[in-house]
């Protein structure tokens, strides 16, 4: 059964950092992409970022580039997500993908998503 199990979200200050993780399970976690979305109330599902099965290349949404960095380890199956300079604009339900495309498609599994608030 594939899993995917977001971690880390929660309320943070304007400026602050969080670190979101991402574990897998029942697929073979080396050989997919994994990416991050978000979804704002009221707005449609955006790519965040996402990085390639061995690690070697990432993309990152415009609105997130210096902000966010994704990297993974694939000896725990995990993929990480860190947040810095956090803006009430992040606030968001942030789902994990894994994708074998590259760019991701929007296909593949889906984890069920953690919130991320940032509000003073």
């Amino acid at each position: 059964q594939v899993q995917l199990v977001e971690s880390g979200g929660g309320l943070v200050l304007p400026g602050g950092s969080l670190r979101l993780s991402c574990a897998g399970s029942g697929f073979t976690f080396s050989g997919y992409a994994m990416s991050w979305y978000r979804q704002a109330p009221g707005k449609e599902r955006e790519l965040v970022a996402g990085i390639t099965s061995t690690g070697l290349r990432t993309n990152y949404a415009d609105s997130v580039k210096g902000r966010f960095t994704v990297f993974r380890d694939n000896v725990k199956s995990t993929v990480y997500l860190q947040m810095n300079s956090l803006k009430p604009e992040d606030t968001a339900v942030f789902y994990c993908n894994a994708d074998r495309n590259w760019p991701p498609k929007n296909m593949g599994y889906w984890g069920k998503g953690t919130l991320v608030t940032v509000s003073s």
